[in-house]
């Protein structure tokens, strides 16, 4: 398009275009001109931004947050190779908890520039009910403990959607207007506590011994760790303290004690304790 049909298109003036463009060529977006009575400003075919143009302190912020492998996801890989290489031989931040790999989230790409382009999205997802379709407003991205999260907007209510169970993508081809007041690190502080105030459903009276208390943040949830281990009485004589652990089920806390083995004994629910006895019992029948 030549200068003119430009700046009729966009409604500024030539001098506006030229500067436009002139911009766009520093901030290294492919534009090029080619002269004569057919010429005009082209784009490089296939050139497709995402989150490029990030500044060399934005940069160095996104590494500090430990992403600089999942940055590579985001479409920021040259961004960040470059700029903090010497950073890397001094610092290394593993973004997934123990025991956990990186999830594969084949859609990552797609959403985080929908993100950050205002694009509306129909996805389809993978729920614990089954699969079900939505059309979305996607507002923001969020990187916990290895597992990327949605933060997106549909039918009027704000929901989170885990990356990984997108099953599909589709780009609605129509841009959303992002509210001004919505506050996405807000937003997910306020679910987290909500989330971490409403999956524990019940409790379980426990003994543990001085081992015990030091492993129990190894085996169970932070939060259920941090009440436990707030709310245990002095030692007794032999060590063993008595306390409260929140939990999600029976079935889930017979799973997390029993890696406890002999440094915890449990004394409420009996439901709890029975299950826990029963599953040492077919251990002892295996190795007996």
């Amino acid at each position: 398009m030549t200068a003119q049909e430009l700046a009729d298109e966009l409604e500024v003036s030539v001098r506006t275009v030229y500067r436009d463009v002139e911009s766009l060529q520093i901030a290294g977006v492919p534009v090029y001109s080619d002269r004569g009575s057919l010429g005009g400003y082209r784009l490089v075919d296939g050139y497709r931004t995402r989150l490029t143009g990030l500044t060399g302190d934005e940069a160095d912020a996104l590494f500090l947050a430990g992403v600089p492998g999942p940055a590579a996801e985001l479409g920021l890989g040259s961004e960040i190779s470059s700029r903090v290489a010497s950073l890397r031989g001094r610092f290394h931040l593993d973004a997934p908890t123990w025991f956990h790999g990186q999830e594969s989230v084949p859609y990552l790409s797609a959403v985080a520039s929908a993100v950050w382009e205002d694009r509306r999205l129909q996805i389809r997802y993978m729920r614990w009910k089954g699969e079900t379709t939505r059309s979305v407003n996607p507002l923001g991205l969020i990187l916990k403990s290895g597992m990327w999260y949605l933060v997106a907007e549909g039918g009027g209510q704000v929901r989170i959607y885990r990356v990984s169970r997108i099953l599909s993508l589709v780009e609605l081809g129509e841009n959303f207007v992002r509210d001004p007041s919505f506050d996405l690190a807000s937003f997910w502080a306020e679910g987290a506590r909500d989330f971490e105030q409403t999956i524990f459903q019940d409790e379980a009276v426990l003994r543990l011994s001085a081992k015990g208390r030091a492993e129990l943040a190894l085996r169970v949830s932070e939060p259920a760790a941090r009440a436990a281990l707030e709310s245990a009485g002095e030692p007794d004589d032999a060590g063993w303290s008595r306390t409260t652990l929140p939990i999600v089920s029976v079935d889930d806390a017979r799973l997390e004690l029993l890696q406890l083995g002999a440094e915890v004994i449990v004394e409420e629910p009996a439901e709890l304790r029975l299950a826990i006895a029963e599953t040492a019992r077919s251990i002892g029948c295996l190795y007996g």
